[in-house]
């Protein structure tokens, strides 16, 4: 349980970070020097406390590539790219859609592995819908939310895509996909720059940003991937996503606190899909305890 509380609390207050960070860097450029300097860590990480031969990629470097590129170009771009056009309210509006992550990922089940949702969990999804439209329609384009709303599917892909990397310790498979998609971060970035769509900001600009960096490298990049998925490892992660309900009361308290207004259309949404989430996973609860006391 503290290996998915951990990254959800550091999570909760990315948003706010990012807020502050998104008017110096660019979301681009912003990204990929977080997971570069993410991944290295990882890196040397890995290779202290698994052995060089954990570096082995055992065929699975395609694998490697579209997850980290889910998890950390997708995820990354998407997210942050409809943060930023979301305006004042885009760290509330951010929070919110990453709450809904454990609905996606009972939507990615239903479509990967033919397991249609009970009806309780269709009235869940309805309503939390309902709610995250509340939060969105505060004077948010529809446009950006969805990006954040593909954002967050590649975080749902990337989550579940460790299951495919059986035997592989949440260290190696953080490390490794992290690295993956610095690379595809890179490629995208320099693409974009060489073709004039993206300017790269000076060492001054970059420097400006460097407290937010710091967090976001250490706190809500390394040690919240890192245990994220130390997390879903242990409780599977249709269970580890339902922690993503904490991520908008921790981001609504701090964004509160740095003086933003948060709409009272806003704060009822927010209540509306932590409901509505809570619901769900009481309701499945009983009857996975009803089935096994059948048994």
């Amino acid at each position: 349980m503290t290996y998915c509380l951990i990254p959800v609390l550091a999570w909760g207050g990315m948003f706010p970070v990012m807020q502050v960070a998104l008017k110096v860097l660019d979301p681009f450029y912003f990204t990929t020097i977080r997971y570069i300097w993410a991944g290295l860590i990882l890196m040397g990480m890995l290779i202290v406390f698994e052995g060089k031969d954990a570096l082995r990629l055992e065929g699975k470097s395609w694998k490697l590539l579209f997850f980290g590129a889910a998890g950390f170009s997708g995820f990354g771009f998407l997210t942050f790219v409809g943060q930023q056009l979301s305006g004042p309210s885009g760290a509330i509006i951010a929070s919110v859609i990453m709450a809904l992550m454990p609905l996606m990922t009972t939507c990615v089940n239903w479509a990967l592995n033919k397991s249609k949702p009970k009806l309780s969990t269709f009235i869940s999804i309805f309503i939390a819908l309902l709610g995250a439209l509340l939060v969105i329609t505060n004077g948010d384009p529809f446009g950006a939310s969805l990006l954040i709303m593909l954002g967050a599917l590649c975080w749902v892909v990337y989550t579940m895509g460790a299951s495919q990397f059986a035997g592989w310790s949440p260290l190696r498979y953080t490390a490794l996909t992290t690295c993956f998609g610095s690379l595809m971060n890179i490629l995208i970035v320099l693409s974009a720059t060489v073709f004039g769509a993206l300017t790269m900001p000076s060492a001054e600009r970059i420097g400006s940003a460097g407290s937010e960096l710091l967090y976001m490298i250490l706190i809500a990049g390394v040690l919240a991937v890192f245990t994220w998925n130390v997390g879903n490892k242990i409780l599977k992660p249709e269970n580890g996503m339902l922690f993503m309900n904490i991520v908008p009361v921790t981001t609504v308290t701090i964004s509160a606190l740095q003086g933003v207004e948060v709409g009272r259309l806003q704060l009822a949404g927010t209540l509306i899909v932590i409901v509505a989430l809570v619901m769900n996973n009481l309701i499945q609860r009983q009857r996975k305890e009803a089935g096994e006391y059948a048994k």
